[in-house]
């Protein structure tokens, strides 16, 4: 990237206080593939003049997967950690690209003193769309057809099924639907902390059984907005030898669209 990405204490030393602040998460910090997204959601918001900040070093992991997992005093350590910090800087407005840190900062955190207004990506830039500072122009998508998987923890868990649809209508593409979404949506298999361990034993592993029924819509492109769903999906696109379909964040397709 040919810009610098300011943190909350590049800005506290100015005097200033950013629009929003990005958390980034685990995935989007530290695993490669998710590592796209994150660059991919810091291009589109630096071109259409947001002024945001990450934590960078101070930034803990939002505790999820430790509560999840059944760890209440883990989650509890790392949750206060985070808003101690994010208190001390005054922080209002939070962006986050995984599902997983906009459910439990925005459901969890109040109860230990984190009161913020929280927005998953394709609602800030829904949101940005809407004021007319984000300009989607989706013309090489013309003629692809792009099938988009729920995240749980942003459909189901938060009632959030359009602002990802409505963005990747302004792609030029044919946007197909799976037989379960919305609110009849399936879990990729990634959630409550099975993300790091290996399936129990069944007939099918869900991230399978999912990738299958995408497949089935003959997508070029399958839409997630979740680093989790997205390495599922990856791997269950895998199982199947395709090499034909692309499994994508719907920031790296904004940001494609825009040539970024």
């Amino acid at each position: 990237m040919d810009f610098t990405i300011k943190t909350m204490a590049d800005y506290a030393a100015e005097g200033k206080m950013p629009e929003v602040l990005f958390f980034v998460g685990c995935m989007g910090s530290f695993d490669d593939r998710a590592k796209k997204v994150t660059k991919s959601l810091c291009k589109i918001l630096h071109k259409v003049g947001v002024e945001f900040a990450v934590l960078g070093q101070e930034e803990s992991c939002n505790g999820d997967p430790a509560k999840r997992a059944g760890n209440e005093f883990i989650f509890q350590m790392m949750a206060h950690t985070n808003i101690e910090i994010m208190n001390g800087y005054g922080v209002k407005k939070i962006v986050t690209a995984c599902p997983h840190c906009f459910n439990i900062i925005k459901n969890e955190y109040p109860g230990l003193g984190g009161n913020y207004e929280v927005l998953h990506h394709t609602q800030f830039l829904r949101k940005l769309m809407e004021e007319g500072r984000l300009k989607i122009e989706g013309g090489i998508f013309k003629g692809k057809k792009i099938i988009f998987h729920d995240p749980c923890y942003l459909g189901r868990g938060n009632g959030e099924y359009e602002a990802p649809r409505q963005l990747l209508q302004k792609l030029d593409a044919e946007l197909v639907e799976m037989k379960r979404c919305k609110s009849n949506g399936l879990c990729c298999g990634a959630g409550g902390a099975q993300m790091f361990k290996e399936p129990e034993k069944g007939n099918k592993d869900i991230n399978v059984e999912r990738t299958e029924e995408a497949l089935g819509e003959s997508p070029n492109i399958i839409a997630t907005g979740c680093p989790f769903c997205n390495t599922m999906m990856t791997d269950g696109v895998k199982h199947f030898n395709n090499t034909e379909v692309s499994v994508k964040d719907i920031a790296e397709l904004l940001a494609e669209a825009d040539d970024l």
